[in-house]
C-alpha cells in the first residue's frame, strides 16, 4: 500500500483540512503535525510489509530512536494507529502491534468484502480513459514483480484495492476500505502462509476488465471471488522476532529530511 506516505503525508497534513490533523495548523505546529503523520504512516507501511508482527511491542523511545524524533510524536502516532485498529494501547504496558484471533480476523474479510462489492458496483462502466489507464499501469507494475519481489507485491497488491476505492470519489467509503485492507494485511501477517498475502495479479487484471466493460455483476463476482480466496490462505505459524529499531530503519530513511 504505499504510498511514499511518509513524504505525501507531511504535505497533506499542512494543506488537506480532511487530514487527521483536522485543519490547517498553526504555523508553529506545522513541522510537528508533519512529523507525526510522517512516523504514523512509515509505521503503518511497516505493520502492512508484516516488517512489524502482530504482538510485537512499540516502545516510544525506541520509535523515538528510529525516527530521530521525540516520544511525544511517537505516541501520537501509536495513537492515530489504535484509532486504525493497527495498534493496542494497552494501560501500564505500552503500544503493541495488533493481535487480532482467528475469528476477528474472519469477521474483518467478511466486513471487507461487502466494502469492496460497494466499490465495484460504483465503478463499474464509469471509469474514464486516465483512470483506466492508471488501473492498467497498475497491474503492468504488480506483474513486473511479481514472483521476483515480495514485499513489493504485498504494498502493490493492497494498494490495487485502495486505488479503487478512491476512483470512487467517496471519501467515506475510501477511509473505511483503508481500515480494512490495512487489518486484512495484519491478519494476513499473523495467519498467512508464505507469499499468502500477494493478491492474485490475474485476478485483479479481471477485475479491472470486468469494470471496464460495465459488467457490475461480474465484477463483483470477481472480487468477492478475489477475497474469499486471500481469507482462504489464512495458516497459523509463528514468525521470528526481530529488533523494533532494525525493521524500522528503511522506514526511518525515507523521513529523515523532514524537520523534528
Amino acid at each position: 500500500m504505499n504510498i511514499s506516505r511518509a513524504k505525501s503525508g507531511a504535505s497533506r497534513s499542512v494543506n488537506d483540512p480532511t487530514a487527521k490533523g483536522k485543519g490547517p495548523p498553526a504555523s508553529g505546529e506545522a513541522a510537528t503535525i508533519s512529523r507525526t503523520e510522517a512516523v504514523q504512516d512509515a509505521l503503518r507501511q511497516a505493520i502492512i510489509e508484516q516488517r512489524l508482527q502482530p504482538g510485537a511491542k512499540l516502545p516510544e523511545d525506541a520509535i523515538g530512536d528510529a525516527f530521530g524524533t521525540s516520544r511525544t510524536i511517537a505516541r501520537e502516532a501509536l495513537g492515530r494507529l489504535a484509532v486504525e485498529g493497527l495498534v493496542e494501547l494497552k494501560p501500564n504496558r505500552g503500544a503493541f502491534v495488533a493481535n487480532p484471533t482467528l475469528d476477528e480476523g474472519r469477521d474483518v474479510f467478511v466486513v471487507r468484502r461487502g466494502l469492496e462489492r460497494i466499490v465495484t458496483e460504483c465503478l463499474a462502466g464509469r471509469l474514464k480513459p486516465g483512470e483506466i489507464a492508471v488501473l492498467r499501469d497498475h497491474v503492468a507494475r504488480e506483474l513486473a514483480v511479481s514472483g521476483h519481489n515480495e514485499v513489493e507485491s504485498i504494498r502493490l497488491a493492497g494498494e490495487f484495492h485502495l486505488l479503487l476505492a478512491r476512483l470512487t470519489g467517496n471519501q467515506v467509503l475510501v477511509r473505511y476500505v483503508t481500515e480494512v485492507v490495512s487489518r486484512c494485511s495484519l491478519i494476513l501477517a499473523m495467519y498467512g502462509r508464505p507469499h499468502s498475502s500477494d493478491c492474485g495479479v490475474s485476478e485483479h487484471g479481471e477485475i479491472v476488465d470486468a469494470l471496464i466493460a460495465g459488467n457490475a455483476g461480474r465484477a463483483c463476482e470477481l472480487m468477492d471471488h478475489h477475497l474469499a480466496a486471500v481469507a482462504s490462505r489464512a495458516l497459523l505459524q509463528e514468525k521470528a522476532e526481530r529488533d523494533i529499531r532494525d525493521v524500522l530503519a528503511p522506514y526511518a530513511a525515507r523521513i529523515r529530511g523532514l524537520g523534528s
